[in-house]
């Protein structure tokens, strides 16, 4: 596990722009994510690892189309449907965390 400490907005609702649209999501529309912490906190691995896994896959995909870094500097959180997504932390608005 890369990160030994809780993301510093763990716990909190952020704005998220998106690099490429987000499954749930039309398009590259801002919406509000709450965020549960790093993804390898919240998994025990990086997201890299988690063959299969239905965020892990969506993000790999994310990454590709845009143009998102391949590091682990990535949060998991929901949205306001429930669904959980792994964002970038460059897709936050204010900027990295």
């Amino acid at each position: 596990m890369h990160h030994t400490t809780t993301h510093p907005l763990a716990g909190q609702t952020v704005t998220v722009t998106p690099a490429s649209a987000v499954d749930g999501h039309a398009d590259t529309t801002p919406f509000d994510l709450r965020i549960e912490d790093w993804n390898d906190r919240a998994f025990g691995r990086s997201w890299m690892d988690m063959k299969g896994h239905p965020a892990s896959l969506g993000y790999f995909v994310r990454a590709a189309l845009g143009d998102l870094p391949l590091d682990n500097e990535v949060v998991y959180g929901t949205d306001d449907h429930g669904f959980g997504h792994l964002i970038h932390t460059n897709e936050i608005q204010g900027g990295a965390q």
